[in-house]
Protein backbone atom coordinates (compact mmCIF):
# COMPACT_ATOMS: atom_id res chain seq x y z
CA UNK A 1 0.00 0.00 0.00
CA UNK A 2 1.39 3.41 -0.99
CA UNK A 3 1.96 5.81 1.89
CA UNK A 4 0.96 9.39 1.13
CA UNK A 5 3.21 12.24 2.15
CA UNK A 6 1.82 14.63 4.82
CA UNK A 7 1.34 17.40 2.24
CA UNK A 8 -0.53 15.14 -0.17
CA UNK A 9 -2.63 13.79 2.69
CA UNK A 10 -3.69 17.33 3.59
CA UNK A 11 -4.60 18.03 -0.05
CA UNK A 12 -6.64 14.83 -0.30
CA UNK A 13 -8.44 15.60 2.95
CA UNK A 14 -9.27 19.12 1.73
CA UNK A 15 -10.63 17.71 -1.53
CA UNK A 16 -12.75 15.15 0.31
CA UNK A 17 -14.03 17.86 2.66
CA UNK A 18 -15.01 20.01 -0.32
CA UNK A 19 -16.90 17.06 -1.78
CA UNK A 20 -18.77 16.49 1.47
CA UNK A 21 -19.51 20.23 1.72
CA UNK A 22 -20.98 20.18 -1.79
CA UNK A 23 -23.12 17.18 -0.83
CA UNK A 24 -24.50 18.90 2.28
CA UNK A 25 -25.21 22.13 0.43
CA UNK A 26 -27.13 20.20 -2.23
CA UNK A 27 -29.16 18.42 0.45
CA UNK A 28 -30.07 21.76 2.03
CA UNK A 29 -31.05 23.34 -1.28
CA UNK A 30 -33.19 20.31 -2.16
CA UNK A 31 -35.05 20.44 1.17
CA UNK A 32 -37.70 23.18 0.93
CA UNK A 33 -38.73 22.84 4.58
CA UNK A 34 -35.13 23.29 5.72
CA UNK A 35 -34.68 26.38 3.56
CA UNK A 36 -37.98 27.87 4.73
CA UNK A 37 -37.17 27.30 8.40
CA UNK A 38 -33.62 28.56 7.93
CA UNK A 39 -34.78 31.85 6.43
CA UNK A 40 -38.35 32.40 7.66
CA UNK A 41 -37.94 31.52 11.34
CA UNK A 42 -35.23 34.10 12.09
CA UNK A 43 -37.22 36.83 10.35
CA UNK A 44 -40.40 35.87 12.23
CA UNK A 45 -38.56 35.95 15.57
CA UNK A 46 -37.13 39.36 14.73
CA UNK A 47 -40.54 40.79 13.78
CA UNK A 48 -42.18 39.28 16.87
CA UNK A 49 -39.71 40.81 19.31
CA UNK A 50 -39.67 44.20 17.61
CA UNK A 51 -43.41 44.65 17.00
CA UNK A 52 -45.06 42.44 19.65
CA UNK A 53 -42.75 42.75 22.66
CA UNK A 54 -40.75 45.84 21.74
CA UNK A 55 -43.25 48.36 23.07
CA UNK A 56 -43.14 46.85 26.54
CA UNK A 57 -39.35 46.53 26.77
CA UNK A 58 -37.25 49.12 28.59
CA UNK A 59 -33.55 48.96 27.73
CA UNK A 60 -32.47 52.51 28.49
CA UNK A 61 -31.33 54.85 25.77
CA UNK A 62 -31.93 54.05 22.12
CA UNK A 63 -34.55 52.13 20.19
CA UNK A 64 -35.31 48.58 21.26
CA UNK A 65 -34.62 47.25 17.76
CA UNK A 66 -31.02 48.47 18.00
CA UNK A 67 -30.67 46.60 21.29
CA UNK A 68 -32.34 43.35 20.29
CA UNK A 69 -30.95 42.67 16.80
CA UNK A 70 -27.55 41.34 18.00
CA UNK A 71 -29.40 38.94 20.31
CA UNK A 72 -31.70 37.80 17.51
CA UNK A 73 -28.67 37.11 15.31
CA UNK A 74 -27.12 34.91 18.00
CA UNK A 75 -30.42 33.14 18.72
CA UNK A 76 -30.91 32.27 15.06
CA UNK A 77 -27.27 31.23 14.69
CA UNK A 78 -27.71 28.84 17.60
CA UNK A 79 -30.84 27.37 16.04
CA UNK A 80 -29.12 26.99 12.67
CA UNK A 81 -26.05 25.34 14.16
CA UNK A 82 -28.21 22.88 16.08
CA UNK A 83 -29.51 21.38 12.83
CA UNK A 84 -26.02 19.93 12.29
CA UNK A 85 -26.76 17.42 15.04
CA UNK A 86 -29.91 16.19 13.30
CA UNK A 87 -28.24 16.03 9.87
CA UNK A 88 -25.26 14.05 11.13
CA UNK A 89 -27.41 11.74 13.25
CA UNK A 90 -29.59 11.11 10.20
CA UNK A 91 -26.53 10.17 8.14
CA UNK A 92 -25.53 7.64 10.79
CA UNK A 93 -29.06 6.24 11.14
CA UNK A 94 -29.55 5.93 7.37
CA UNK A 95 -26.31 4.02 6.95
CA UNK A 96 -24.68 6.47 4.55
CA UNK A 97 -21.67 6.73 6.87
CA UNK A 98 -21.12 2.98 6.50
CA UNK A 99 -21.06 3.43 2.72
CA UNK A 100 -18.51 6.23 3.04
CA UNK A 101 -16.30 3.88 5.06
CA UNK A 102 -15.98 1.58 2.05
CA UNK A 103 -14.67 4.46 -0.07
CA UNK A 104 -11.28 6.15 -0.11
CA UNK A 105 -12.56 9.21 1.81
CA UNK A 106 -10.90 10.86 4.78
CA UNK A 107 -13.10 10.25 7.81
CA UNK A 108 -12.66 13.83 9.03
CA UNK A 109 -14.12 15.08 5.74
CA UNK A 110 -17.61 13.95 6.74
CA UNK A 111 -17.56 16.05 9.90
CA UNK A 112 -15.86 19.01 8.23
CA UNK A 113 -18.44 19.06 5.44
CA UNK A 114 -21.31 19.28 7.92
CA UNK A 115 -19.66 21.98 10.03
CA UNK A 116 -18.58 24.22 7.14
CA UNK A 117 -22.02 23.95 5.54
CA UNK A 118 -23.54 25.03 8.86
CA UNK A 119 -21.26 28.07 9.04
CA UNK A 120 -22.04 29.15 5.47
CA UNK A 121 -25.78 28.62 5.88
CA UNK A 122 -25.90 30.55 9.13
CA UNK A 123 -23.87 33.46 7.80
CA UNK A 124 -26.34 33.69 4.91
CA UNK A 125 -29.27 33.60 7.34
CA UNK A 126 -27.67 36.26 9.52
CA UNK A 127 -27.21 38.47 6.48
CA UNK A 128 -30.91 38.14 5.67
CA UNK A 129 -31.89 38.94 9.27
CA UNK A 130 -29.66 42.03 9.26
CA UNK A 131 -31.11 43.11 5.91
CA UNK A 132 -34.70 42.85 7.20
CA UNK A 133 -33.68 44.62 10.41
CA UNK A 134 -32.24 47.52 8.41
CA UNK A 135 -35.50 47.82 6.47
CA UNK A 136 -37.62 48.02 9.66
CA UNK A 137 -35.41 50.51 11.47
CA UNK A 138 -32.17 48.96 12.71
CA UNK A 139 -29.47 51.63 12.60
CA UNK A 140 -25.99 50.32 13.47
CA UNK A 141 -23.36 52.95 14.27
CA UNK A 142 -20.27 51.13 13.06
CA UNK A 143 -17.57 51.16 10.39
CA UNK A 144 -16.24 48.55 7.91
CA UNK A 145 -13.55 47.33 10.33
CA UNK A 146 -16.10 46.70 13.09
CA UNK A 147 -18.44 45.05 10.61
CA UNK A 148 -15.63 42.62 9.77
CA UNK A 149 -15.04 42.07 13.47
CA UNK A 150 -18.72 41.31 14.01
CA UNK A 151 -18.72 38.89 11.05
CA UNK A 152 -15.61 37.16 12.37
CA UNK A 153 -17.08 36.79 15.85
CA UNK A 154 -20.34 35.43 14.44
CA UNK A 155 -18.47 32.91 12.28
CA UNK A 156 -16.41 31.85 15.29
CA UNK A 157 -19.55 31.38 17.38
CA UNK A 158 -21.34 29.34 14.72
CA UNK A 159 -18.20 27.29 14.05
CA UNK A 160 -17.91 26.41 17.73
CA UNK A 161 -21.59 25.54 18.13
CA UNK A 162 -21.56 23.49 14.93
CA UNK A 163 -18.74 21.29 16.23
CA UNK A 164 -20.53 20.88 19.54
CA UNK A 165 -23.73 20.09 17.67
CA UNK A 166 -21.89 17.48 15.60
CA UNK A 167 -20.69 15.82 18.80
CA UNK A 168 -24.21 15.81 20.23
CA UNK A 169 -25.58 14.38 17.00
CA UNK A 170 -23.14 11.49 17.23
CA UNK A 171 -23.90 11.00 20.91
CA UNK A 172 -27.64 10.69 20.22
CA UNK A 173 -29.04 7.34 19.17
CA UNK A 174 -31.46 8.77 16.63
CA UNK A 175 -32.28 12.12 14.95
CA UNK A 176 -35.17 12.80 17.34
CA UNK A 177 -32.86 12.54 20.34
CA UNK A 178 -30.29 14.71 18.56
CA UNK A 179 -32.90 17.42 18.13
CA UNK A 180 -33.66 17.30 21.85
CA UNK A 181 -30.00 17.43 22.85
CA UNK A 182 -29.54 20.77 21.10
CA UNK A 183 -32.48 22.47 22.84
CA UNK A 184 -30.01 24.33 25.04
CA UNK A 185 -28.80 26.25 21.96
CA UNK A 186 -32.24 27.86 21.76
CA UNK A 187 -32.66 28.29 25.51
CA UNK A 188 -29.44 30.06 26.52
CA UNK A 189 -29.99 33.30 24.52
CA UNK A 190 -33.27 33.87 26.38
CA UNK A 191 -31.41 33.83 29.71
CA UNK A 192 -28.81 36.37 28.65
CA UNK A 193 -28.59 40.02 27.70
CA UNK A 194 -30.09 39.28 24.29
CA UNK A 195 -33.55 40.74 24.93
CA UNK A 196 -33.31 42.68 28.20
CA UNK A 197 -30.39 43.91 30.33
CA UNK A 198 -29.30 41.30 32.84
CA UNK A 199 -29.59 43.92 35.61
CA UNK A 200 -33.37 43.67 35.33
CA UNK A 201 -33.31 39.97 36.33
CA UNK A 202 -33.55 38.52 39.86
CA UNK A 203 -30.20 38.20 41.63
CA UNK A 204 -29.61 34.48 41.07
CA UNK A 205 -30.75 34.63 37.44
CA UNK A 206 -28.66 37.75 36.89
CA UNK A 207 -25.54 35.91 38.08
CA UNK A 208 -26.22 33.02 35.69
CA UNK A 209 -27.03 35.31 32.77
CA UNK A 210 -23.84 37.33 33.24
CA UNK A 211 -21.59 34.26 33.41
CA UNK A 212 -22.97 31.98 30.74
CA UNK A 213 -21.23 31.79 27.33
CA UNK A 214 -23.80 33.59 25.17
CA UNK A 215 -23.85 36.90 27.07
CA UNK A 216 -20.25 38.01 26.34
CA UNK A 217 -20.69 37.09 22.69
CA UNK A 218 -23.85 39.20 22.48
CA UNK A 219 -22.28 42.10 24.37
CA UNK A 220 -19.29 42.06 22.04
CA UNK A 221 -21.45 41.83 18.92
CA UNK A 222 -23.66 44.65 20.22
CA UNK A 223 -20.61 46.77 20.96
CA UNK A 224 -19.19 46.21 17.48
CA UNK A 225 -22.47 47.08 15.77
CA UNK A 226 -23.84 49.79 18.05
CA UNK A 227 -20.74 51.28 19.66
CA UNK A 228 -21.73 50.29 23.20
CA UNK A 229 -18.96 49.50 25.74
CA UNK A 230 -17.40 46.08 25.22
CA UNK A 231 -14.96 45.93 28.13
CA UNK A 232 -13.63 42.44 28.81
CA UNK A 233 -16.55 40.80 26.98
CA UNK A 234 -14.51 40.42 23.79
CA UNK A 235 -11.84 38.34 25.52
CA UNK A 236 -14.47 36.21 27.24
CA UNK A 237 -16.35 35.75 23.96
CA UNK A 238 -13.25 34.50 22.15
CA UNK A 239 -12.32 32.21 25.04
CA UNK A 240 -15.83 30.74 25.25
CA UNK A 241 -15.96 30.16 21.47
CA UNK A 242 -12.51 28.56 21.49
CA UNK A 243 -13.37 26.35 24.47
CA UNK A 244 -16.72 25.23 23.08
CA UNK A 245 -15.21 24.63 19.66
CA UNK A 246 -12.35 22.56 21.08
CA UNK A 247 -14.65 20.43 23.23
CA UNK A 248 -17.01 19.93 20.30
CA UNK A 249 -14.20 19.08 17.86
CA UNK A 250 -12.51 16.56 20.13
CA UNK A 251 -15.84 15.06 21.18
CA UNK A 252 -17.02 14.75 17.58
CA UNK A 253 -13.77 13.09 16.46
CA UNK A 254 -13.84 10.58 19.33
CA UNK A 255 -17.55 9.79 18.95
CA UNK A 256 -17.30 9.53 15.16
CA UNK A 257 -14.44 7.06 15.50
CA UNK A 258 -16.50 5.05 18.00
CA UNK A 259 -19.73 5.11 15.97
CA UNK A 260 -17.97 4.11 12.74
CA UNK A 261 -15.61 1.49 14.15
CA UNK A 262 -15.98 -1.98 12.72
Amino acid sequence: MTTLSPALRVVRTAQDSATMLDRNIRHTLRSPDTMIMTIALPVMILLMFVYVFGGAMEVGRGAYIDYVVPGIILLCAGFGASTTAVALSTDVADGIIDRFRTMAIARSAVLTGHVVESVLRNLLTSGIVIGVALVIGFRPTTDPVRWLGALGLLAMFVFALSWLSAALGLLARNPQAANGFTFVFMFLPYVSSAFVPTESMPTALHAFARNQPVTPVIETLRGLLMGTPIGHSAVLAVLWCAGIGLVGYLGARILFRHRTSA
